[in-house]
């Protein structure tokens, strides 16, 4: 008889309290004394955290046992719910639960999106979020806040799908505030990305890094290996396996405009 997977709730939340204190999977692995692996299984909920584990999260977090309340809204709904105040006006909002205080503005909006968010729907709406504040984010600050979490290749991943996808919506035939506020974004996005875009991510191309793994169906090697097979050019170059591609930054454009 196979044993039946845990499925723990606390561990999407310890996920979201690490994110948003900006401390990475190996900081919180060490301090846990487990490996990074093990930890990437207990945020998932495919494991259990001992007592004494959670006693030292509440404590370095400065974290309350509240924080884990089973009433607390789902770091995916609050996502949503900001990700449609910023821009991405195609996703459906939830009147009973407010964006939390640390998605205030459109920039905190992306990070949390692209370093917590498991829905491909979500992640693809952060590209109508730069069109709405392009002018308004600090795309090279922004870029340095994943640096510091060890994320900088998922960021520049977003930032090139998002101006391909606003390049390819540019040809179709759009109102002129439309054309005007992707003309804008396309220029400030281009300016900022500009420099990493013809080379990619890889210093040395003899020796890449391991391909960074962002959809959390991917469990297995095997699975692994076939996304890879498959990855889109931007993904490629940007070391990221994932299937979500620049057509579903095209599609939350088109929605969040009205236009599906």
């Amino acid at each position: 008889m196979t044993a039946k997977t845990p499925h723990s709730p606390i561990g999407p939340k310890v996920r979201a309290l690490r994110l948003e204190r900006r401390w990475t999977q190996a900081r919180l692995a060490a301090l846990l004394g487990v490996t990074q692996g093990h930890l990437s299984q207990l945020e998932r909920g495919n494991r259990y955290f001992t007592a004494d584990q959670l006693l030292k999260i509440l404590k370095h977090f400065n974290a309350e046992v509240s924080d884990f309340s089973a009433e607390k809204a789902s770091t995916g709904t609050q996502l949503q719910n900001a990700l449609a105040r910023q821009g991405a006006s195609h996703l459906a909002e939830s009147g009973d639960v407010l964006p939390s205080e640390r998605l205030k503005n459109a920039a905190a909006v992306i990070r949390e999106t692209l370093v917590s968010a498991d829905s491909a729907r979500q992640i693809a709406a952060v590209a109508p979020v730069f069109v709405e504040h392009a002018g308004q984010i600090n795309l090279t600050r922004l870029r340095n806040e994943f640096a510091e979490l060890g994320l900088e290749n998922r960021f520049g991943w977003a930032v090139e799908c998002a101006l391909e996808a606003i390049r390819l919506e540019s040809a179709q035939v759009l109102t002129r505030e439309w054309r005007l506020k992707y003309r804008r974004a396309a220029t400030i996005i281009e300016s900022f990305i500009a420099p990493f875009i013809v080379y990619g991510p890889t210093p040395n191309p003899d020796q890449p890094p391991p391909f960074e793994v962002l959809d959390p169906e991917i469990t297995s090697p095997e699975a692994l290996k076939e996304v890879v097979a498959n990855l889109s050019p931007i993904a490629r170059k940007w070391r990221i396996a994932t299937r979500i591609e620049v057509d579903d930054f095209v599609r939350a454009l088109r929605g969040a405009r009205g236009a599906v």
